[in-house]
């Protein structure tokens, strides 16, 4: 068994753990990031879209996605790795009265928050989005300053950061206890040796509840597995993530862009949700979706699929995660249950936690916390999950 020293353990270097590693180590603290799988970005990351928006109904999501933008459309400037970033916008389309009062209802909450996002109705949509099928049109929301990257290229180019700053990876280590004393946080054990720190961060995505549960916590979070695929490559034809939100026999949504490559990459949101940790594509989900999509953009018929897969989700009662210091142990957060949003919240929750950690919190910072404390009353369902 082998003696490490840190200030602080982060289990989990996927979408939220890279990120916070790399803040906290810039902002000079020692840390060790802790993973199961064999690489970064093995679990959940890699199943991601790519897709960035600082477009949702919950505050604290705005907030750390408009950061999340910040970072990953600079990123290239600033470190001077390529992710394929691309601000193509996000457009929510509208084809019945319900999806236009709910699209419409939410501009009231996203605007104050300073997001750029109109509605638009039918004719200056297709401005926009002129593959979108006319007939039944009524509108849409287009937020332009959202985005996309290579979930795998900024996970990476984050990694190496990381390791630039200093951070310590230990991977392919199963965690098997973490130890407190007195109520206090003092180091992980795995299954190759044992880590001190008076810290941990739990941001293990999909697998956040078995590592609660070896301090006593039971956390709210379940896996739902969602499928998505990409197409080959055309010519450039269209820059937003195009969002349904219309439910329908099998799916609740679905969602759609074009790479910078020239693929069409395309998910969905199962219902009823497929709760559990079965990572198996399924022979339902491309005839579902590919109707959907064609009946919305004709033009994407003829294109070819390349391949599906299905990642997981890990899911709270209502929809938003849960970020925060633990009320019962002390050196315990989390930084969990993200929905399926933890590509595109986890640069600006990174930073977060760096301050949080630090115990250097900002006003905002303050807000965002109370909005995803981890012990909140769950009531109501974030809109745009």
């Amino acid at each position: 068994m082998t003696q490490n020293v840190h200030d602080v353990i982060v289990i989990g270097a996927g979408s939220v753990g890279v990120p916070a590693a790399l803040a906290m180590a810039r902002d000079g603290l020692s840390v060790l990031v802790i993973d199961q799988f064999a690489s970064p970005g093995q679990g959940s990351n890699k199943t991601a879209i790519g897709g960035i928006r600082a477009t949702h109904s919950d505050p604290a999501k705005i907030t750390l996605c408009l950061r999340s933008l910040e970072i990953a459309s600079t990123w290239e400037a600033t470190y001077g790795d390529d992710i394929e970033w691309t601000t193509g916008g996000y457009c929510f389309v509208a084809y019945t009265d319900r999806e236009e009062k709910i699209l419409k209802d939410l501009l009231l909450i996203q605007k104050p928050y300073g997001l750029d996002i109109d509605w638009l109705e039918a004719d200056a949509l297709l401005e926009a989005v002129p593959a979108l099928e006319r007939d039944g049109l009524l509108g849409g929301t287009l937020s332009p300053g959202d985005g996309h990257c290579s979930p795998l290229l900024f996970g990476h180019a984050m990694y190496e950061q990381a390791r630039r700053e200093g951070v310590a990876f230990r991977f392919g280590e199963a965690i098997t206890a973490i130890e407190a004393s007195g109520g206090r946080i003092q180091g992980v054990v795995t299954d190759r040796g044992r880590y001190s720190a008076s810290i941990v961060v739990n941001a293990a995505g999909p697998w956040a509840n078995d590592v609660g549960r070896l301090l006593g916590v039971d956390h709210p979070v379940r896996p739902d597995s969602h499928e998505g695929g990409i197409t080959e490559p055309v010519r450039p034809f269209l820059k937003p993530m195009v969002v349904d939100i219309r439910p329908a026999p099998g799916s609740a949504n679905y969602y759609f862009y074009q790479l910078a490559t020239g693929q069409v990459v395309f998910c969905i949101t199962p219902s009823p949700s497929i709760w559990g940790f079965d990572r198996r594509e399924t022979s339902a989900f491309l005839p579902m979706v590919a109707k959907r999509m064609v009946d919305l953009m004709p033009r994407l018929s003829n294109l070819r699929v390349r391949r599906t897969w299905r990642g997981l989700y890990p899911m709270t009662p209502d929809g938003s995660p849960l970020v925060g210091r633990s009320c019962d142990v002390t050196g315990y957060i989390v930084a969990i249950g993200m929905c399926g949003q933890g590509f595109m919240l986890g640069p600006g929750l990174g930073e977060l936690l760096s301050r949080l950690v630090r115990e250097a919190l900002i006003p905002k910072d303050r807000e965002i916390l109370a909005l995803l404390a981890p012990d909140r009353s769950f009531g109501g369902q974030e809109a745009l999950t």
